[in-house]
């Protein structure tokens, strides 16, 4: 039976760490603060909003939200990052996505001051993170990384397939992986015979934003199978980019979904904001 890596459990470890931090941070008159931008009225990106901001307060941040209209236009929206990067009391600045259409969200990212940047999206910050001298990574799959050390899986030497090449969660995953010597594949629509790539696998990250993507033909026997997905199914319920039910049995161990992958990306956000306030600070 596979054991089942619990996100919940993991994270709330990882933000009592930064809580106790950010006391101490606290006791030098230093509060770290996360700037907050959602622009129009998107009700996932609302609800990622408020946990960010519940988070923030869990771990004793202080955070500002700038909901903007879903008309506004380019340059105000490059205006408001513009005050917020010159802002002392800002260490991060996020800005949540997807934006409206007709806002171009690279060119937002691209003005978020790389030192603020705590969701690592930047070019600066990804170019480090290539190069493996990062100060921040992305919360994804930092938090994938997490997990593994959390639940005492080694990487080193095992075969990692990722599926999925977003810049957001597929690239920086192989990259993360890489660092931590794994051999490591990616997997994309144009791959030929991906289930003979993925069962090859030891450790299989899902990142393709297909419900039920990967099933049992897909994953080795013993694998450890990450899903970051996070979908509906034909019954309107939560479910991953792996089927669960089919692929459990098969694993040595598996995130579900909810409460695997989900809670750790907020609580990587709040480590990388308390590690830009410390920077921001001279403090290593």
């Amino acid at each position: 039976m596979a054991k089942i890596i619990d996100g919940k459990a993991i994270s709330a470890q990882v933000r009592a760490d930064v809580a106790a931090e950010t006391a101490e941070l606290k006791e030098k008159g230093i509060v770290p603060g996360l700037a907050v931008i959602i622009v129009g009225d998107d009700p996932a990106s609302r609800v990622y909003v408020n946990n960010k901001k519940k988070a923030c307060a869990e771990v004793g941040f202080r955070s500002e939200e700038f909901a903007l209209p879903a008309d506004t236009d380019q340059s105000e929206l490059l205006a408001l990052v513009k005050c917020l990067n010159d802002r002392s009391d800002i260490n991060g600045i996020l800005c949540q996505l997807p934006l409206p259409k007709g806002l171009d969200d690279k060119a937002v990212i691209k003005a978020i001051a790389p030192e603020k940047d705590v969701d690592a999206f930047s070019e600066e910050n990804v170019g480090k993170i290539m190069i493996g001298k990062y100060d921040f990574l992305p919360c994804t799959p930092a938090g994938v990384i997490e997990l593994l050390r959390a639940s005492d899986i080694e990487i080193a030497g095992k075969e990692c397939v990722v599926i999925g090449r977003s810049n957001i969660v597929g690239k920086p995953m192989a990259m993360l992986l890489l660092h931590e010597n794994g051999t490591v594949t990616i997997c994309h629509s144009r791959t030929k015979d991906l289930a003979e790539v993925t069962r090859r696998a030891d450790i299989l990250v899902a990142a393709v934003g297909k419900a039920k993507f990967v099933t049992a033909d897909m994953v080795k026997e013993g694998a450890v199978v990450i899903d970051v997905g996070m979908n509906r199914d034909e019954n309107g319920k939560l479910c991953g980019d792996v089927d669960y039910a089919s692929v459990e049995p098969k694993c040595s161990a598996i995130t579900p979904v909810p409460g695997g992958v989900g809670p750790m990306t907020i609580a990587m956000l709040m480590k990388n904001t308390l590690k830009a306030a410390k920077l921001q600070n001279g403090i290593k």
